[in-house]
């Protein structure tokens, strides 16, 4: 079929909208680039009738956070019969969900660190686990609502119960992981290289160190052991495959090797609609790899399917 016409989904109602109309632009401008004709949608409640009135030979997905990619606007794709990238509807569904997608991982043999969900009204008034460990929203990205609870804290935090709270009823308390921060994407059925992420001026890759310009250090390859690089590889593959995930995704790791070279390696998460933008991390992967942006963009048109 034709795959001339493609229409980029951008923007949205989630609270990652900026870094979704930054990651659109982006993608929007390389596409043209390559030759496609390229119709821009800042997505709105009436996506469904917008695309059935346009007829986009393909969709590409630029969404992220809830609504587009937590198989909501996967499921409306699949629907009006519109190829897309990125993952289906299930594994879009289930990677959103933190807690579900670890326990998934974890029977796939991917190691994962102690958690629990709760409900962030009846969160205890005691710590949950030993200090130090996160909470963080079970279904929101770009490190939306992260607490770090460190060991000298007394109480659990006071933000989670409180009216300032935007981030869902369900939280996710898991043990935090000392070391070094670590990605990998997937393309396709093949690992890409793994990345170091080094924040600059933060405590941990918060979203201002995601997507602020110079806010961390992006060292490729990661300067660790040909050992832990093979097996962050692996483990990113064998975390895509178990979700069910197409086209590009990319895993989370924390790497502790502060008493050992083998050390302590986590996965956290596995993003199905990782950023685009000028400082995102999977792009940087797939340059790396010998492709221009606007190559590694043809690449996820030409996969792009309905039933993924």
């Amino acid at each position: 079929m034709s795959r001339e016409h493609v229409a980029v989904l951008m923007g949205g109602f989630s609270s990652e909208r900026p870094v979704s109309l930054s990651s659109g632009k982006a993608c929007a401008d390389a596409l043209e680039g390559e030759g496609f004709k390229v119709t821009r949608i800042d997505v709105e409640r009436d996506i469904s009738e917008k695309l059935s009135a346009l007829k986009p030979d393909v969709v590409f997905n630029a969404l992220h956070g809830p609504f587009g990619e937590d198989g909501t606007i996967q499921g409306v794709l699949e629907y009006l019969q519109i190829p897309y990238t990125h993952s289906g509807v299930l594994a879009s569904a289930l990677a959103m969900d933190k807690g579900r997608a670890k326990r998934v991982a974890a029977a796939a043999g991917v190691p994962v660190a102690e958690s629990q969900v709760l409900n962030r009204f009846s969160f205890p008034s005691e710590h949950p686990m030993k200090a130090p460990y996160v909470v963080k929203p079970v279904r929101e990205g770009s490190s939306f609502g992260v607490v770090i609870v460190g060991e000298d804290q007394a109480h659990p935090p006071q933000v989670i119960g409180s009216a300032e709270w935007r981030y869902g009823e369900e939280v996710i308390v898991e043990r935090y992981i000392h070391g070094r921060e670590l990605t990998c994407g997937v393309m396709g059925d093949q690992p890409m290289d793994v990345i170091e992420v080094v924040p600059q001026g933060h405590n941990f890759y918060d979203y201002d160190s995601k997507y602020a310009s110079g806010g961390s250090k992006h060292v490729l390859p990661a300067k660790i052991s040909p050992k832990i690089y093979q097996k962050i590889q692996t483990l990113a593959l064998r975390a895509h495959q178990a979700i069910g995930c197409r086209g590009v995704s990319r895993s989370d790791f924390r790497y502790d090797d502060r008493f050992s070279e083998d050390g302590e390696l986590i996965w956290l998460e596995v993003n199905t609609q990782p950023g685009m933008t000028p400082t995102s991390l999977v792009p940087e992967m797939a340059g790396h790899a010998g492709y221009s942006f606007g190559a590694f963009l043809r690449w996820m048109v030409e996969d792009a399917s309905c039933l993924r």
